[in-house]
């Protein structure tokens, strides 16, 4: 096998920005996967250049030279940069390739921009993709290995790539470590839920843990585990093993079905310092938040009390909701959530709208079966646009109910009441710069803005009532103004993509193939 210049370039950013808590976190919501694949290219004898993105950089000036292949991994809210990055990078004569979330649910649309498009990835698959390396056009190959790779490069394998990154945090740099992959639990709309769950050697992660201890005076990790603590025994014994008490500083999404007191002492012993546990809503999946079937207020009340009770020994909650479900009607789920911030002043709520990102999820078929599904352009598909048509609320009404829930959860009363609950000088800081940052203030404006547009730009309302498919000027001016130079890489036909692609792929009898009908090469 020739030995082939490789350039790996992962999207933590979508576009540039000034927002202050992109600014300041950006660097840590860098992915582990890219590391990981740039450690298997060196280790076949490859040269590797990692170019990590985080929106403060000058990204064509960041980009590699002269490279053979381009693995780009992006999120979907990413894609339309990746590939007009994919489009510049043809154009050089570079065969591109795609992993990461948007890979996985859209890989009908990606395979018309990118040689590979990749779902589970392993290193057997990164061998045959680099001893290949050739042009699959007009369509490219959709790749998979089985499942998720049995183990990972180690922390001490990947840290060149590690360090560089980090360096890019101002103040807070945190690595990502893994405990986990997959999902033990079935929730219909999650991307893990039909991934078989799978925990990581115990010894590698203590060799991790370790490792960073030499690096780092007091290190900062975060678990990329969709549910952190599954086999919660296990996990904590290695990290009492490797790690003395309170040496590092943990940050993990969890379940609350998974944090018992006891589990919640043990965790803070450990230097637990920020727990992301999911709520999701008042009326359904009471089985992850430890309510059964308890709904309502009722359901308030209990996992106020669970989440005042995990607060008393980690000073950093943020939890987790989704709205616009459609067991959701009325002003009861928002009124609710404003009920549970007044009881629960220490909790930091992250809102997430109901989107069904292509093949996401198993509940995305029914959205697309039912013709609820909103071709929304992909630049500005995140868990701040919804594009399922509400079962239970016009569009005005939901926006009216979604604008008041959050002038409220970030008014300067709540902020200020978040800030006296909280003892420690971190999540205080946190807590603020979110308030005032893209969660709150940002999300805000955006909404508030699209709401005043339902009522006076009528091909938006037309677009968003599914009167048509033609993207807004509004939303196509944003993302003109986002890409800025790559706005001229963009592909033709890239702003539009087929909401009911998954459904289509599933009628066809492959998930692989082209809405069109054209199989793979």
């Amino acid at each position: 096998m020739r030995k082939l210049s490789i350039g790996i370039i992962d999207l933590v950013a979508k576009a540039p920005t000034k927002n202050m808590w992109e600014r300041v976190m950006g660097a840590n919501f860098a992915s582990i996967m890219p590391q990981v694949v740039a450690t298997w290219c060196e280790e076949m004898g490859h040269e590797v250049t990692l170019v990590t993105y985080t929106g403060r950089e000058d990204l064509l000036e960041e980009l590699p030279n002269n490279v053979d292949i381009v693995f780009i991994a992006s999120f979907t809210e990413a894609a339309l940069l990746a590939y007009a990055l994919s489009n510049l990078f043809r154009s050089r004569g570079a065969v591109t390739a795609i992993g990461g979330s948007h890979a996985r649910c859209y890989p009908q649309d990606a395979q018309k921009y990118f040689d590979y498009v990749l779902g589970f990835t392993d290193k057997k698959l990164i061998f045959e993709i680099t001893s290949d390396c050739s042009r699959h056009r007009p369509f490219g190959m959709h790749l998979s290995a089985p499942q998720h790779p049995a183990e990972l490069p180690s922390v001490r394998e990947r840290w060149k790539f590690i360090e560089q990154t980090t360096r890019k945090a101002p103040f807070i740099k945190i690595v990502p470590l893994l405990g986990s992959l997959g999902c033990p639990y079935t929730c219909d709309f999650c991307i893990d839920s039909t991934v078989r769950y799978q925990p990581m050697d115990p010894e590698a992660m203590k060799e991790d843990l370790r490792f960073l201890l030499g690096k780092f005076k007091r290190p900062h990790v975060a678990w990329h585990d969709p549910n952190f603590g599954v086999r919660f025994d296990r996990c904590l014994d290695a990290i009492e093993e490797a790690v003395p008490p309170n040496r590092i500083d943990f940050i993990a999404e969890s379940t609350l079905s998974l944090l018992s007191e006891s589990r919640v002492k043990r965790l803070r012993r450990n230097g637990f310092k920020a727990l992301l546990p999911g709520i999701e809503s008042w009326f359904e999946l009471g089985k992850k938040s430890r309510t059964g079937k308890t709904i309502g207020m009722e359901k308030v009340e209990m996992v106020s009390e669970h989440i005042n009770m995990i607060l008393k020994y980690i000073p950093y909650v943020q939890t987790n909701h989704i709205v616009g479900l459609d067991g959701d009607s009325g002003p009861e789920p928002f009124e609710l959530t404003k009920k549970f911030l007044n009881i629960t002043p220490g909790a930091f709520p992250a809102y997430s709208l109901l989107s069904a990102f292509g093949q996401a999820a198993p509940l995305n078929l029914q959205f697309q079966e039912n013709n609820r599904v909103l071709p929304f352009p992909f630049h500005v598909l995140s868990n701040s646009q919804m594009n399922i048509k509400p079962k239970n609320y016009s569009w005005p009404e939901f926006y009216d109910r979604l604008i008041d829930l959050l002038k409220y959860s970030f008014s300067p009363r709540m902020v200020l009441r978040r800030f006296m609950a909280n003892g420690e000088t971190a999540p205080r800081i946190l807590n603020i710069v979110r308030a005032i940052s893209s969660e709150g203030s940002g999300r805000i404006k955006y909404f508030k803005e699209i709401r005043r547009r339902l009522d006076s730009d009528k091909p938006l309302r037309r677009f968003f009532e599914q009167e048509t498919n033609e993207i807004p000027q509004f939303l196509v001016q944003s993302i003109r103004k986002d890409l800025r130079e790559f706005w001229d890489w963009l592909p033709d036909g890239a702003l539009t993509h087929d909401p009911n692609a998954y459904l289509l792929s599933q009628q066809n009898g492959c998930a692989c193939c082209n809405v069109m009908g054209i199989k793979n090469p």
